[in-house]
Parts: structure tokens; sequence; C-alpha cells
């Protein structure tokens, strides 16, 4: 997106002020990962965004990827720019040293990466899709898998997929046909075909390997039988150098709404070699391990368009002069006054903002959680940390891209029939980010995921869990008589929120169809309280801030009035959402299916 910055004042506030990464990392034996070496990370991942990617954005949309006889053609700039992003060092950031990498926390090469994707989406979606390839072989590739590919993966030498849809099944994986057959040698010979696979071919790496779902011959039926596999592009030998070439092939490319210039391929396995990733009939089983991982990198997907979407509106709505303020001229040596002064271009432009920075504290907030799964010692800290995010992964990946929808359609409304128009850039945030609410799982299966999996599987306990480190802390505010509205507006929220799931709980005890019903709004207003969480936490720290005498006075300002918008104006969205929670089922399902015709 031309002109855009990466928010690094408002990563350093939510990352040091807000959640003390600092010693978060100190705790977790990161001690390299201190604030300095960060603020550094961020300024050469702030240059490599605004300088390499930002700039092939809007081409690369408009030249889209070429396929000729199962080869594929990246546009113009973008291998070089892989290059680029390969000599930076950026791909290994948060993998071990033993496999080449920098050792470094995964919440720290996370929280780059929405910049990344807020320059460039189509771009950003070469280099993404290998990290859930190479969690794969990390946690349940043998000690040979691991020799033949991760060097070559972390280095950036070489990229990765992930091969889970087919034509006739999408998030129902019980139904995919592709076949393993074994081979003397121990390998497996797979055959069948992949549709929607990001990645899937392009001219930016030397080799590509694909992680693969497939059923043995023996396997039994639905998701029970299907096993995992690494399939290279190029055959790979045992000590990791690129062979001949394997029997995968790209059968075409989609042409799509957007992220144009991100090859999202058709993949073919014609008797491939392959290898078996962890025990026979739990490939589901291995592949949720980087599920959690890979669903808050499509929500940040969400937050980095949000981001642009309102950097370039607040340009735009500074720099266009349109009619007079009701309240008097504010630009008397022009004809008109800057449409950031009209009432309804503020509301737009706060929702982006308030949507941007209160997911982004959310964001970093599971990614904190990650970083202890991963490289906590405590086993209680551990367990809590996986139950939180547990829950608010969904939320996490669908709030934050259902939200981005709207924003990026203001960012379209701000520009009037300019935002339309190709040359401003907001069209094609609003075309590349619709696709964030449906891959990695739609909203309504997220939805489900939370409200039947996450919360009536768990009987309460794991909504319970977050719901209580809310409470405790708005009840230590409870003296603060400046946070008080929004502390017991808050407390209010969180009461309802338990009510209504006992309410939707108990209508599914007699219709389980009560569950599919209410998910998606449940999902929602889930966000929105969550969210409104994170909004009174960013304006008490800070007003300690102000309080101790900064001179960010703007920074500090911004977010306590912005808080005071999304309570006001955000949070009480959550009333729509509870009539519609509580009217049940039955309006829903009541209609015959034979009604639904076309006349």
């Amino acid at each position: 997106m031309e002109g855009y910055k990466a928010p690094q004042r408002d990563a350093m506030f939510v990352t040091h002020e807000l959640l003390d990464y600092q010693n978060h990392y100190q705790k977790l034996g990161f001690e390299e990962a201190s604030e300095d070496l960060v603020s550094a990370i961020f300024a050469e991942a702030a240059k490599f965004s605004e300088n390499t990617l930002a700039p092939i954005n809007a081409s690369g949309d408009e030249e889209g990827c070429k396929w000729v006889d199962g080869e594929v053609t990246t546009p113009k700039g973008f291998k070089e720019a892989y290059q680029t992003y390969v000599e930076g060092g950026w791909p290994s950031m948060s993998h071990p040293e033993e496999f080449g990498g920098q050792a470094l926390p995964y919440s720290l090469s996370s929280i780059i990466a929405e910049w990344f994707s807020g320059a460039n989406h189509s771009w950003a979606m070469y280099p993404g899709l290998s990290q859930g390839c190479m969690e794969t072989l990390k946690a349940h590739g043998t000690e040979l898998q691991q020799k033949m590919f991760l060097e070559k993966l972390v280095s950036g030498e070489w990229t990765g997929t992930m091969c889970l849809t087919e034509a006739h099944c999408g998030s129902d994986l019980g139904m995919l046909k592709c076949r393993a057959e074994p081979q003397e040698d121990g390998s497996y010979s797979l055959t069948g075909t992949k549709i929607f696979i990001s990645a899937g071919e392009h001219d930016m790496s030397e080799n590509i390997v694909h992680i693969v779902l497939a059923r043995l011959p023996d396997a039994p039926e639905g998701t029970k039988g299907i096993s995992l596999f690494v399939v290279p592009k190029f055959n790979v030998s045992e000590d990791g150098e690129k062979q001949d070439r394997n029997a995968v092939s790209c059968g075409s490319i989609e042409h799509k709404m957007g992220i144009k210039a991100s090859a999202t391929c058709v993949i073919n396995f014609d008797g491939a070699k392959g290898f078996l990733i962890g025990p026979p009939n739990r490939g589901l089983n291995c592949m949720f391990t980087f599920m959690n991982t890979a669903r808050i990198g499509t929500g940040l997907e969400g937050l980095a368009a949000s981001e642009a979407a309102f950097q370039g509106a607040l340009r735009y709505a500074k720099d266009r002069i349109q009619f007079r303020s009701l309240t008097g001229r504010k630009n008397p040596e022009g004809p008109a006054d800057p449409i950031i002064v009209h009432p309804d271009v503020r509301r737009m432009l706060l929702t982006q903002k308030a949507f941007a920075e209160g997911n982004r504290a959310l964001a970093a907030y599971c990614m904190q959680l990650v970083d202890v799964t991963l490289y906590g010692n405590d086993a209680a800290e551990k367990q809590v940390a996986d139950a939180k995010l547990a829950f608010l992964t969904p939320i996490v990946k669908a709030f934050l891209t259902e939200t981005a929808q709207e924003a990026t359609s203001y960012g379209m409304q701000v520009y009037g029939g300019h935002g339309f128009i190709k040359e401003w850039g907001m069209e094609q945030l609003a075309r590349d980010t619709r696709i964030c609410t449906m891959y990695e799982g739609t909203t309504g299966i997220q939805a489900v995921d939370l409200l039947g999996r996450k919360v009536m599987g768990s009987n309460g306990e794991l909504l319970n869990v977050f719901v209580q480190e809310v409470r405790d802390y708005c009840n230590a505010l409870r003296d603060n008589a400046q946070f008080s509205a929004w502390t017991n507006a808050l407390n209010s929220h969180l009461d309802e929120w338990q009510q209504i799931t006992m309410d939707i709980g108990k209508a599914a005890a007699s219709n389980p169809d009560e569950i599919g019903a209410a998910s998606v709004d449940y999902l929602m207003y889930s966000g929105y309280v969550t969210v409104a969480y994170f909004w009174l936490k960013m304006a008490v720290k800070a007003q300690e801030q102000l309080d101790a005498g900064s001179t960010e006075t703007e920074f500090y300002k911004s977010k306590i009035l912005t808080t005071g918008f999304y309570f006001d104006r955000l949070l009480t969205r959550t009333r729509s959402l509870v009539s519609a929670m509580q009217s049940g089922a039955d309006n829903l399902m009541s209609m015959p299916e034979s009604m639904f015709a076309i006349e």
C-alpha cells in the first residue's frame, strides 16, 4: 500500500508498556530480547515493509501471477523482495539454532508479520505459509525428516505449504480422498488433487515443501483415517540436498477477487514421493498442534488491513476539503474545510482506529500466551496459558477479520467516489481482506468452535478462566473514579456473558441447533467485550504515563479518548447481538427447505 507506515510506536506501547514484554522475555530465558534489540528489529522491519514491500503492492495486484504449463511467475519485484527478506534473516527469527535459526521468541516475529501483511498482503502469503510447514516438522517430524528439510526452510532457501483442501471437501476434511500407498523403501506414493493451495507453486524459492493430508490404504472412514505427509516439489537426499523433480505439479491457479499476486494453486500429486509425519491415521492431531498460531496469523492479516485502511483514510480526511464545519470554519483561508471535521467521517476514522489498536493489543496478548506454551517451564502457568489461548484463538481469528471488513469498507467510504478507484488503494485493501474471514476456518466454523467445542465442551470453564482475569482487573480499579464507568460497564457485560452462555446451554439441551443459531452473534459479542478489556487496560496505562510526566501527551490522550469512543459507540453493539441470540433457532430453522425456492 502506497504510503504505508509500520505502526512501530503503537507496537512498542502494546508490547513493552501494556504487556511488559521485556519482563516476559526475561522470564522465559530470552535475555537477549531487550527493549533496545526489539526496537532495532522493529526499525529494520519497518524499513523493509515501507521501502520494499509497499511499493510493489499495487503493481503486484495489477500484474498478478502468470501460469504457463505448470510454472508460476510472480509479479515484478516479488522475487527480489523475497531475496531481500531471506538476506535480512527474517525467515529464521523464531526457529531453533540447531536448524540455523536465531532462537528469538515467536511473538517477536509475529508482531512484525502484521506489518509485512499491511504493506503487501499478497507477498506476505509466500513466507507466511512456510511457518506452518516448519512448525509441523519441528513438532512431529523424525530426526531424518528435520535434517532433510528444516535447515533450508528456516533459511528461507525453500518455502512450504499446507495442502489440506480438496474440491469436494473444504472444512469437512473427513471426506478427503487423496491416498498414500506405502513403498518398499519406507516412503509413500501420494496420488490426488488439492485446491486453494496458497504459494503452492512460484518462482521465489528453489524448492517447495508440501505438508499433505492423505489416507493410507487401510485407513478408517472419516477424520480418524487421515495421515500427514511431507512431499517436496523436488526430491531431497537424506543430507538435505535437492535432487530430481518429484511427481508434483500445479494444474492451474485461481482467478480471484483479491490477493491476486499470491498464487492460489491446484496441486496434483501423481504418485509423488512423500514421507509419513507422526503416527498413521493421526494426521489431524498433528496438524492441530500449529492451528492456534495459524489462526492467530490470519487474525493478524485482518488487523493489518484495519491499520492500513485507517492510515489511508486518515491521510485523505486531513487533505480532502469538502463543505464547512457545522460549528464554524476550520480552514478560513480555503474554500472548504477538511472532511475530518465532519462527525460522520470522525465516526468512521475512530472505528478504524479503535479496531486496529484494540485488536493489536488482543493479538499481542495471545502471542504472549503462545510464548508461554512454547517456552515456559512452569507447568501450571503453561496450563492456564493454553486454556486462555484455546478460548481466545477463534475470537482472534474471526473478530479481527470480520471487523477488518468494516474497517476496509470505511476506508473506501471516507474517500467517497475516489475510494472505488484503483489508484488510491482502498478498493484493493477491501478485496484482499475479504478472504480472511474464509480460510483457516470460516467465521461460522470459528464461532461453533468457540461456543460449542470450547465453551460448552468445557462446561464453561474456559470462558470462566478468562472472565476471572478481566473481573480481577476491574476489581483492582474499584477505587479509581476516573475509570469507574468503564469498569462498571465491563463488569456488567461479564455477568451477561456468563448468563447468556448458561441460557444457550439450557436451550441446546433440548435443541442442539441453538448452538449453531447463536454462535456467530456469541463470537462477536465475545470479541467486543474482550477488546473492551484491552481498551480499558490501555487507558489506564496511558493515564499512568501522563501522570508520570510523559511528554507524549497526544499519543496517550488519544488512547483515553478512543477508549471512551469504544465503550460508548462500539461496545454498545452487544445490545443487538444479545437480542439476536435470545431470539433462538426457530426463526432460522422453521422454514422447510422446499420454501427456499426461486420462482
